[in-house]
């Protein structure tokens, strides 16, 4: 089976974004979960941006064994001393370097034409590999890049020495059909070098970063660039722990596999969380506090009887907890009779249709009942007290 190649760019990429810089010690503590987690590529920095980058990104470097450490430079002669010098503590060092390819990031940013992009491409890429033995360059903007230009750009950049090219979707524009397509012709191009591993690096604009990351891998890629909780510039990368559930789920329609360790998927998230004080929306897929949590009557029956009903992973195999069945007006008898259990109470018919009716009432004031609030009621029931409880309605349920 093909195996896939994790790229996380959290300390890179991700911390770009607002809100989630950094100071070097923090990189460092995420640095060893990324790394236990089994990603192949873990990129530690941007180098030329700042000090205290080029320290945090020589701190990861010096540290990090279990993958490869990448270093960010444009493709300028100082970007590229930078992530050298940021690199050399590293055991497995990669210089990454990049430089946009579309017409409209030429002519309106960098206000060159083509053939000097591909000059400064190809010589930073020379110099770069005389230094370090693995070289992976990134057209930024591949996905709005013209094709002819951009596998030519592709061929001369591995002719100049890179081991891995990325194309990535750099402002989230791409369809998935269309970046898969985008991949199949550059491969075609490059017939005579298939020892080259093409990268994928979606961003989330519209949605579809994972998606296409996924429809990347369809096409024959081997590497995918992502972060965990999916941050990064705007509205973020391709959420790693997404990409790596839908791998293993649907491991029979994609036929690859990864070095991730599913059960770190959820600590590393919480921990992303904690050191950046930014929390995962609760609807977030697979590390969200929804993610394994079922309020529906019909769903929390499905999944007393079998898990598999509404869940298509088990929230262990992440390293969640446990599934939550969240009581409030939505849910069923079932449910509660259930909860209850795990309290301690075994209860009748009868006295879970009254602490049901309770539950709902109160439920409507309030939207979830706690084991508090359920431990309550059980009581009231068997003391007797629940007509009088009932007769006051949702106003008294608001009154601890």
């Amino acid at each position: 089976m093909d195996t896939i190649q994790i790229f996380d760019t959290t300390l890179r990429d991700g911390e770009q974004s607002p809100g989630f810089s950094m100071n070097c010690e923090e990189k460092l503590q995420l640095a060893r979960q990324i790394e236990q987690l089994g990603v192949d590529v873990l990129e530690a920095g941007f180098p030329i941006a700042s000090p205290g980058d080029l320290e945090a990104t020589r701190a990861v470097a010096a540290e990090i064994r279990g993958c490869r450490v990448a270093a960010l430079a444009r493709a300028r002669q100082e970007d590229v001393d930078a992530a050298l010098r940021g690199l050399e503590p590293a055991a497995q060092p990669r210089l990454h370097l990049f430089l946009a390819t579309s017409d409209l990031h030429l002519k309106h940013k960098l206000r060159i034409g083509r053939e000097e992009a591909f000059d400064r491409i190809t010589e930073m890429i020379r110099f770069g590999r005389k230094h370090c033995e693995e070289v992976e360059f990134s057209a930024e903007d591949a996905s709005r890049t013209e094709m002819d230009y951009l596998c030519r750009v592709v061929l001369g950049a591995v002719e100049a020495g890179a081991n891995v090219i990325n194309l990535p979707d750099t402002v989230g524009y791409s369809t998935p059909d269309e970046y898969a397509e985008m991949f199949r012709q550059v491969r075609a191009r490059l017939g005579a070098h298939p020892e080259v591993v093409l990268s994928a690096h979606c961003h989330d604009d519209l949605g579809l970063a994972v998606a296409n990351s996924l429809a990347a891998i369809e096409a024959g890629v081997r590497q995918i660039e992502c972060t965990i909780n999916g941050i990064g510039e705007r509205a973020g990368n391709a959420s790693l722990e997404e990409l790596i559930v839908a791998l293993h789920v649907r491991q029979n329609h994609y036929g690859v596999a990864t070095r991730i360790q599913l059960e770190k998927l959820y600590p590393t998230s919480r921990m992303l969380s904690s050191i950046t004080g930014v929390p995962v929306p609760p609807n977030k897929a697979v590390v969200g506090a929804n993610a394994f949590a079922h309020e529906a009557g019909i769903h929390q029956d499905g999944i007393l009887k079998n898990p598999l009903t509404y869940e298509i992973i088990v929230p262990e195999k992440v390293g969640v907890p446990a599934r939550r069945l969240v009581l409030g007006k939505h849910s069923g008898r079932n449910a509660f009779r259930a909860r209850l259990a795990d309290l301690g109470f075994e209860t009748t018919d009868a006295e879970i249709a009254e602490c049901y009716r309770l539950a709902i009432v109160q439920a409507d004031a309030e939207k979830e009942i706690t084991d508090r609030d359920l431990i309550s009621i059980i009581h009231r029931v068997r003391r007797g007290q629940a007509p009088a409880a009932a007769a006051s309605g949702p106003a008294a349920a608001g009154v601890r």
